[in-house]
């Protein structure tokens, strides 16, 4: 046999042999690089930069979330739109509205002229006395009068119209707020945001004359304030929200590369990227939990006055958004780490994606069987198959990257699709016109050994 020893082996022993070798290259050229794996430098600084990035993405949501609050008019309205059918903050403008109209009606006056009238009539001296001890009885029954049509138009739509358009009018509430300014509408006054409901008030003036109280015409035109946001560290939150404001749109960008050159410095990219995203995940679990003891801690400091149900529900209503957010970017972190693990070489995530692909293979040979010829299609997701499941990855990044404010649901949606899409292209990934190719070390041909030996 005059023929190399390569020449010899059968075509399984070839592919054998050649793997071999890559193996045993690759371990060649690993050698001098493990020992530079156990550098502190450049596993400190990977650390680092992924930590910083986690602490940006926790501002960067912080930041859009006040520059949406500060920008969008719409997104502002749809923030405070709900609460003109909060109950808590309808006692409270019920409650704060019917002290402004009755502070503006006389009830003495009032008496004094029941007993002219009755004395003009002619009613006995005695009667009119009796008339004019009616202060307290008339004043309880004019409460209520009040009371029950100023509650008649904060729960009718007509309060959500003025409501809602007042907000409208008044968009920079928190811009005004948070940067110190004020306009007639919107102000900061003693460390609280406040709204202007003389509006309202004019509502119900028109409504108790509708109802035949012909006093309350002469009302004049009564400005009180609503309490929206009340604090004594209002000045030095606007001076934190207006730096966040300012990078608003740059944050989000500059903490997505900080993380990506952290898992790019890492020796273990895959181990980065599972870390990063853990990372940014933990950190929206922190803010979530800061907001609700800021919650607390935010009410037990209300100045005297304000109603604690009402706040409450307007601090609820200003960070559900923020909430959406945290909720939608803890996701996308859990969801990236997910994907880095079975992308990986662990037992779980070797079985996960060998189930996988041999359902999806059984189902595609299935169909093949009846029928369906993948033809040119399945040639070119087998020769490109890497670059597909790039652009994949990268259109669901666009997606999630450029949604106006993307929510829980959008990320489950954009997962759930881009699983439906790789799954496709396994479904696709089928070369027909090579059929030995799909296993050439498994099912040689039955002369494939004697070939060689034959030849000689």
């Amino acid at each position: 046999m005059s023929a190399s020893g390569d020449e010899q082996l059968s075509a399984k022993e070839r592919g054998e042999l050649a793997e071999l070798r890559q193996r045993v290259h690759a371990l060649e050229d690993a050698g001098p690089q493990r020992a530079a794996r156990h550098h502190p430098f450049r596993t400190l600084g990977s650390v680092l930069l992924i930590l910083l990035a986690a602490l940006l993405a926790m501002l960067s949501v912080i930041a859009v979330w006040a520059n949406s609050i500060v920008q969008d008019t719409d997104r502002y309205v749809a923030t405070v739109g709900p609460l003109a059918s909060d109950p808590d903050v309808q006692k409270a403008a019920t409650n704060r509205i019917t002290a402004a109209v009755l502070a503006q009606v006389d009830v003495d006056a009032l008496v004094k002229q029941l007993t002219d009238a009755a004395s003009a009539k002619g009613v006995p001296p005695k009667a009119a006395k009796l008339i004019g001890n009616l202060d307290g009885p008339i004043e309880s029954g004019l409460k209520q009068l009040v009371s029950g049509t100023v509650e008649r138009v904060v729960t009718s739509s007509a309060f959500k119209t003025v409501w809602v358009n007042g907000n409208r009018r008044a968009h920079g509430a928190l811009d005004k707020a948070l940067t110190g300014q004020s306009d007639g509408t919107v102000k900061v006054q003693n460390n609280q945001v406040v709204i202007d409901l003389g509006p309202i008030v004019a509502e119900v003036k028109d409504q108790l004359v509708a109802a035949g109280f012909t006093p309350a015409a002469k009302i004049p035109a009564v400005h009180t304030n609503f309490v929206v946001f009340a604090s004594k560290d209002v000045g030095k939150i606007r001076s934190y929200v207006r730096v966040l404001e300012i990078l608003g749109g740059w944050l989000p960008v500059i903490a997505l590369l900080i993380a990506a050159a952290g898992v790019y410095v890492a020796f273990n990219r895959r181990h980065a990227l599972i870390g990063a995203a853990l990372a940014v995940f933990v950190a929206m679990l922190v803010l979530g939990i800061g907001l609700t003891v800021f919650r607390d801690v935010y009410l037990n400091h209300l100045p005297s006055g304000v109603s604690e149900a009402a706040a409450g529900s307007v601090y609820d209503a200003l960070v559900r958004f923020l909430r959406a957010g945290i909720r939608a970017l803890a996701a996308v972190a859990l969801f990236t780490a997910i994907g880095a693990f079975l992308s990986g070489p662990s037992k779980i995530a070797l079985v996960t994606r060998t189930a996988c692909r041999k359902s999806i293979g059984a189902l595609r040979d299935v169909t093949t069987s009846a029928g369906l010829r993948l033809g040119a299609v399945g040639r070119f997701v087998h020769r490109f198959k890497r670059w597909i499941g790039v652009v994949i990855l990268v259109v669901a990044a666009i997606v999630l990257f450029t949604w106006t404010y993307p929510t829980t649901a959008v990320v489950v949606w954009t997962a759930v699709i881009t699983l439906v899409a790789f799954a496709i292209r396994e479904f696709l990934d089928y070369d027909d016109s090579t059929p030995s190719s799909t296993t050439p070390s498994s099912t040689p041909s039955p002369g494939a050994d004697a070939g060689p030996a034959a030849a000689h």
